[in-house]
């Protein structure tokens, strides 16, 4: 029999789990050289440095924000290693619930479909063509084919257009002088409908949702991801929301991820803000982060999603990879 690593951690249960550190030191003891032995020792640290998280968050809330640059890798195994994760956090009893972007995705469609995409203080200008193929490439593209992902690696997971969970209200950000900008069919989450979300999880589905909302004049909007998905902990009472992206976490330099900001309090954010270090697409992103925390959140981490796994050790590991927000 081959031993069972983490790579086939989708079958295996907390209490799985930690029968499984017992067997890595006794099962296997005389089929090891003194080399392999050392590393088979090493894993099983590595399991038992988990488990008190895995007991601290067993049927805990985790919503998860999936974005970034490995969503479009090449390379099949980058693009499924957040999804392998969100199966062990399944498998360990915790209930994820994913709200997912795509904005590269779509830049390529509206290419092929001969639409100029503009940006507006970081945000994408929406009109009728571009928010129909938005709601295509984010909904029947990118949200099946993450559920598939999931499913296929031995969790459940079930899509949602955000369009049934989301209503909001047309974005109205001001320029620099004041007056309001017209994005077009940009919105504002409003309110979450939970009811399908929550009757997912109690059937043990992880729910994968798309950045995409119901207007109050009935038109589809284009929402922020990050945004979406603080709302989505706030509405389901999450014990954590995850921001997954393409920098380590919180910089002090843009440029040197030596100046990684690893614990940072809200109390921190105006001061940072004012020095200019959370500036551009990271102020929505923390804003939302703070207002998750107001709400109840009890803590609100950014990783690296290239980095392979780094959703698991930012939360299952003592030193963490990213930045952790508290209140």
């Amino acid at each position: 029999m081959e031993p069972r690593y983490l790579d086939c951690y989708g079958s295996y249960g907390l209490v799985s789990i930690c029968a499984l550190c017992a067997r890595l030191t006794s099962r296997y003891l005389s089929n090891f050289q003194p080399a392999n032995m050392q590393e088979l020792i090493a894993k099983a640290a590595t399991l038992l440095e988990a488990l008190p998280y895995i007991q601290k968050f067993n049927s805990a809330t985790f919503v998860v924000k999936y974005g970034g640059s490995f969503m479009d890798s090449p390379d099949p195994a980058v693009r499924q290693g957040v999804a392998r994760d969100i199966v062990f956090l399944e498998a360990v009893e915790i209930d994820p619930v994913v709200v997912h972007g795509g904005g590269k995705a779509i830049t390529r469609a509206m290419e092929q479909a001969g639409l100029k995409a503009e940006f507006v203080q970081g945000q994408r200008v929406t009109d009728r063509a571009t928010a129909e193929v938005v709601d295509r490439v984010l909904s029947r593209e990118i949200n099946p084919d993450l559920v598939a992902a999931i499913n296929h690696l031995g969790g459940v997971a079930q899509g949602f257009a955000g369009t049934e969970i989301f209503t909001c209200r047309k974005a109205t950000p001001r320029g620099p002088d004041g007056t309001p900008l017209d994005l077009g069919f940009v919105g504002e989450v409003t309110q979450v409908n939970t009811g399908p979300l929550e009757d997912c999880l109690k059937r043990g589905f992880t729910p994968v949702i798309s950045p995409t909302a119901r207007g109050e004049d009935g038109q589809i909007y284009n929402c922020n991801a990050d945004v979406a998905a603080a709302r989505v902990a706030i509405a389901l009472r999450a014990r954590r929301l995850v921001f997954m992206s393409d920098v380590p976490g919180l910089l002090r330099d843009p440029k040197d991820p030596s100046t990684l900001i690893s614990h940072l309090s809200s109390r921190e954010v105006a001061a940072l803000k004012q020095a200019g270090i959370i500036d551009r697409g990271m102020i929505p992103k923390v804003d939302s982060a703070v207002a998750a925390l107001v709400a109840g959140v009890e803590k609100v981490q950014f990783v690296d999603g290239r980095v392979p796994h780094s959703l698991l050790l930012e939360i299952f590991t003592d030193v963490g990879v990213g930045t952790e927000l508290v209140a």
